[in-house]
């Protein structure tokens, strides 16, 4: 089973990559299944139908998912490919805990197959660029990121699994902050997922973003298997065509040395499982 569980299109905000071409490149891989993730980021982007003015960051609007035209473009991509990758829809939601009843509501709007449950801002400041760690220590960031991961899920159970579960470490131009010293925060985060019945993912562009680990990283993978998880997807984070299906086999093989025996797809918000 070779699928790319997180991948975005033209429709993030972030991206140019036509779907259709996704798709296509996809098939042109081998691959067997692929789920489209694209952004929604309460707090900092708008959505199209919201009436109010799209933000621009050069070319780019700064919105969210426009959700009608999206939901019928994979429709369509279903319809026409269908016979040769099962496509599933999914989003990345950028949740915060101010944006969590905008996410419980779109929840309810429209049908999916899979949600990736993610932390791109705190208090509507970005990590990438560094408004979020400004005049703040490498302890004093790092916590706060994990204790806003945490707030979240104990409070939010709308999703699949953790995307890129330490991605604070992406961006910390101090180095990577020590991994015993967040452990605590960490292990709170994974069991509240494990009862919950949800997942997290291993995010393979940790290869092209020049990491010293994976993400998340090995020990929070460790960690993730001691407490009994089990739920497991892997995804590029692809936004363009070069990104796409990239180290899925590495990461494959990082899980089986790790003990861990199966991987997941999602079907109508529920896991399916596959042999490593």
């Amino acid at each position: 089973m070779f699928a790319d569980y997180h991948v975005h299109s033209e429709y993030s905000d972030d991206s140019t990559y036509p779907l259709e071409q996704v798709i296509r490149d996809a098939i042109g891989m081998g691959m067997d299944e692929i789920c489209i993730t694209d952004h929604v980021d309460y707090g900092i982007k708008k959505d199209w139908d919201a009436g109010e003015e799209i933000a621009y960051r050069g070319s780019q609007p700064l919105a969210n998912v426009d959700y009608p035209r999206y939901m019928a473009a994979l429709r369509d991509m279903q319809s026409r490919y269908g016979d040769r990758i099962r496509i599933r829809v999914g989003l990345e939601f950028g949740i915060q805990t101010h944006t969590i009843p905008q996410f419980r509501a779109l929840l309810t709007r429209y049908p999916l197959d899979f949600v990736i449950l993610s932390i791109h801002q705190v208090e509507n400041q970005e990590f990438w660029t560094q408004e979020f760690q400004r005049g703040c220590t490498q302890q004093e960031y790092n916590e706060r990121y994990y204790e806003e991961l945490l707030a979240v899920v104990q409070q939010y159970q709308g999703y699949s699994v953790l995307g890129h579960l330490d991605l604070i470490t992406r961006y910390d131009k101090q180095g990577v902050y020590p991994f015993e010293r967040v452990r605590p925060l960490v292990e709170a985060i994974l069991r509240r997922v494990i009862a919950d019945g949800k997942g997290i993912e291993v995010n393979t562009s940790s290869h092209r973003y020049g990491l010293t680990d994976t993400t998340p990283s090995v020990a929070i993978l460790q960690l993730y298997r001691e407490l009994g998880g089990t739920i497991l997807t892997i995804g590029s984070d692809s936004h363009a065509p070069a990104h796409l299906g990239t180290h899925i086999e590495e990461a494959r093989a990082l899980l089986r040395d790790l003990g861990f025996r199966q991987f997941c797809t999602f079907e109508q918000m529920q896991p399916v499982f596959h042999p490593l």
